[in-house]
Order: C-alpha cells, then sequence, then structure tokens
C-alpha cells in the first residue's frame, strides 16, 4: 500500500497542473466499508482536491457486494456530473459511466485560475478544526512504530483538514 501511495503521489504531482482531473480503476479498495487503506488513499487524495464519487456496488457476487472499481474526481472544478452503474455480464465488475459538463472559456482573453481563498474567517475555521482533531491514529501508536508511520499520520490528518478548510476554487481570469 505504502509503494502504491507514493507513486500514486508522484503521478499526482506531475499531472496537478491540467485543468480536470478524473482518475478511476480497480483500486481494489472497498469504499463501502471503513478502513485504515480507504483512510490512507482518501487523505492522499484530498491533498489533491480529489474525492470518490462511487457510491453503489461495483461487483456483485453470490452473497457479497463491493465498491473496488472507483472514481475520483476534483468535484470543485467537475460540479455538474452523474455517475450510473452499467451491467455489462462481461465480467465480474460491472462498468460506471460517468456523464459530465466541462464549461470551456470562450473568451481567448481570459484562463481559469486556482487558488485558496485565506482570510479570517477560514483561518479561524482551520485553527477550530485543528484544536478539535482527537490526533489518536498520531499519539496512540504502539510503541513499536515507525516514526514515519507516525508523521505520515500526522501528515495525512493535518492535510485533510487544511484543504477542507482551505478548499481549491477555480476562479476566470483576465490573461497577462
Amino acid at each position: 500500500m505504502d509503494f502504491f501511495l507514493s507513486k500514486l503521489d508522484r503521478v499526482f504531482h506531475l499531472l496537478y497542473n491540467l485543468t480536470h482531473h478524473i482518475i478511476c480503476g480497480d483500486i481494489n479498495i472497498d469504499y463501502l466499508v471503513e478502513s485504515e487503506r480507504k483512510k490512507q488513499l482518501d487523505n492522499l487524495l484530498l491533498s489533491f482536491n480529489l474525492t470518490s464519487i462511487i457510491t453503489f456496488p461495483t461487483r456483485i457476487q453470490n452473497i457479497s457486494a463491493t465498491a473496488i472499481d472507483n472514481m475520483f474526481l476534483d468535484s470543485s472544478r467537475l460540479k455538474d456530473h452523474l455517475v450510473t452503474p452499467i451491467y455489462n455480464g462481461l465480467s465480474d465488475h460491472d462498468a460506471q459511466l460517468l456523464t459530465s459538463r466541462i464549461k470551456v472559456p470562450k473568451d481567448p482573453t481570459k484562463e481559469l485560475k486556482t487558488h485558496r481563498n485565506f482570510n479570517n474567517h477560514t483561518i479561524s475555521e482551520f485553527i477550530t478544526k485543528l484544536s478539535n482533531e482527537s490526533w489518536d491514529m498520531v499519539f496512540n501508536k504502539n510503541n513499536n512504530e515507525d516514526v514515519n508511520d507516525t508523521f505520515n499520520s500526522f501528515l495525512n490528518n493535518y492535510i485533510m483538514i487544511f484543504n477542507s478548510s482551505f478548499p481549491l476554487q477555480t476562479v476566470m481570469t483576465k490573461k497577462m
């Protein structure tokens, strides 16, 4: 899992300046169940403003149903979207169809810029969220835990709070 998250983080850093992000695939992490793996992936994705949009089972077998196929997108940039399951009968995994309207700026003198809003209100909200965080995942580690795991746990919680307090926003500005 650490190798996967490390490589995914590198890919996101390379692709971060693209206008739209949609990541999809068979990630083998069940999004219908809370787990440490899901939390680790969500924290990484949130640092790039990406969230899961699949809320229904994508693999249904005899008595089990899981959501291990997923799509992640920046919903601040692709607000108007719909995801529906497609039962194809060709695989043990069902397909998903993402339908979205992408607004393309028509004025060549304008461009989309992404920023975070820092002001007294958002900073106060950030401080409040930090103070209300239990930090149990950081401080209640076993003595034999790796210091890197402890730091990563702290960093993931911090980034999640940071992104929820200062979400990325896209605005149209005049080109310079």
